[in-house]
């Protein structure tokens, strides 16, 4: 039997919810199910484990972070504002009514010492897609510096994200962030090797 697209998006809705917005990485999947109004055969129908849920959340809220970074890339004006744009996005995903605490693949792989290949593989798709990307970027701005800058940018990106747990307020340190961020590129070199 097929679970209808609609069933599914509750499910999806009731992970973001649950799981990324309030927190909760283990959350039974009982709560996750009371959320989206589905039954566990519901579940299991459409996914083989809570993990296999929980990584479709996050492949889906990969795809739409993705968006909001390629619409502030498309609104920068030169090369060094499409790099920096990484910055603009995270603020205003941030402030999305799907919003989470602080980051969904963050928190997921903090959560999970031992996680589940299903999961692994998400957390390390969006990984891997942050740093190719930032790289794509960076390259026609710096040249032979993007590999080491790449590594100093995904340092600042991730504190932006963690100062959400310290600093919980919309907006809070997001200049700063962009900021330091600036600063990197523009002494590359002094990144060291």
């Amino acid at each position: 039997m097929v679970t209808r697209g609609s069933t599914l998006t509750r499910l999806l809705d009731a992970v973001n919810e649950v799981v990324f917005v309030e927190g909760a990485t283990h959350a039974p999947v009982d709560a996750i199910l009371e959320r989206a109004g589905v039954s566990p055969a519901t579940l299991y129908r459409a996914y083989a484990s809570k993990d296999a849920l929980v990584a479709a959340a996050l492949e889906r809220r990969h795809e739409e972070w993705l968006a909001v970074w390629d619409a502030a890339i498309a609104r920068a004006s030169t090369d060094r504002d499409r790099l920096l744009a990484v910055f603009d996005a995270l603020e205003e995903y941030a402030g999305r009514t799907t919003g989470a605490r602080w980051c969904a693949f963050l928190g997921t792989a903090a959560g999970h010492v031992d996680p589940d290949p299903v999961l692994a593989a998400a957390v390390r798709l969006e990984t891997d897609e942050l740093r190719a990307r930032l790289r794509r970027l960076a390259e026609p701005v710096v040249g032979t510096d993007a590999p080491r800058l790449v590594e100093a940018l995904l340092l600042v990106y991730s504190g932006r994200l963690a100062m959400r747990l310290r600093a919980p307020q919309r907006g809070v340190g997001a200049p700063s962030s962009r900021a330091v961020a600036g600063l990197l590129i523009d002494q590359p070199d002094r990144l060291g090797s």
